[in-house]
């Protein structure tokens, strides 16, 4: 159970330092962070993170995708979580 927490903490900090990453870089216009690794990181439970990178950096809001996706796989995801720790 030690080692789920730990993979949580790390996927989910990921996704938020890679959203800062990617508005950094869109701010300055150097080269990007693929939606595709945005997206890969949120479907690998890393989905709270992008959340959490996406209304603090105000980063992909704009993006209806990202603006009901995201929080959609959040939401998926907290019911697989609740569901897993109570078998």
């Amino acid at each position: 159970m030690t080692l789920i927490w730990i993979y949580a903490i790390l996927i989910n900090g990921y996704g938020f330092f890679l959203m800062k990453a990617d508005k950094q870089k869109a701010v300055t216009g150097k080269w990007r962070v693929s939606e595709r690794r945005i997206w890969l990181v949120a479907a690998a439970f890393g989905s709270a993170g992008v959340w959490f990178g996406m209304m603090r950096f105000r980063h992909k809001t704009k993006h209806l995708s990202f603006r009901l996706g995201i929080p959609f796989l959040l939401a998926v995801q907290a019911v697989l979580t609740y569901f897993y720790m109570m078998n």
